[in-house]
């Protein structure tokens, strides 16, 4: 399954987490320590595992400033 790169990090600031400890937070505003639990599990199959492992990347690199722009499109 393929998705844009644009789509990807629009989702980032759109899509609420579906389920779990933070269902309904933004996936932007997920801590680190729990895209670092599912890193260590395993992210889900599918879009959303695909969305959590490019926050996850985005949070380890610190560019969680980049995604501000996408915040008001």
């Amino acid at each position: 399954m393929e998705f844009g790169n644009k789509e990807i990090l629009l989702d980032l600031v759109r899509v609420k987490m579906p389920f779990g400890k933070y269902k309904g937070t933004l996936l932007c505003n997920i801590p680190v320590h729990y895209l670092e639990w599912f890193k260590r599990k395993g992210f889900p199959p599918g879009k959303l595992g695909i969305q959590l492992d490019t926050i996850y990347e985005i949070k380890l690199n610190g560019l969680e400033k980049l995604l501000d722009p996408l915040k008001y499109m």
